[in-house]
């Protein structure tokens, strides 16, 4: 039996620039494969891509789709503004078809994005 389950994933960039925002979110969506080797682009429903308010030069979706993602759904938003929140800091949630439970997930943070979710990144 098949269940649609998130998997989430952060990741933080430097500065507002292109190639930096595109590579930053290839290099996280191929963690969140790698931490869930059984995870197939076609087996994604969707994915819904937030970033913080400082970046504003490129869709984070442009990645996935450079990776050849293109059957899912991709979406594009921007973060809430929260006091203390890390800036440059691009968020991924992926809905994924899978027969796995949601404990058997793996999330994946990066950068000065572990910082979010300490327990969950000293699992990966």
């Amino acid at each position: 039996m098949s269940f649609t389950r998130g998997v989430r994933g952060a990741t933080t960039v430097t500065k507002d620039d292109p190639e930096m925002v595109l590579a930053s979110t290839r290099e996280l969506l191929s963690a969140m494969l790698e931490t869930n080797p059984s995870m197939r682009e076609e087996d994604i429903a969707s994915a819904l891509f937030t970033v913080t308010e400082d970046i504003r030069s490129v869709f984070p979706a442009r990645a996935a789709r450079q990776m050849g993602w293109d059957n899912a759904a991709l979406m594009c938003a921007c973060e809430m503004s929260v006091p203390g929140s890390p800036p440059f800091c691009i968020w991924i949630l992926l809905h994924w078809n899978t027969d796995l439970s949601q404990e058997e997930v793996n999330n994946v943070y990066l950068g000065e994005a572990a910082n979010l979710r300490p327990d969950l990144s000293e699992r990966q």
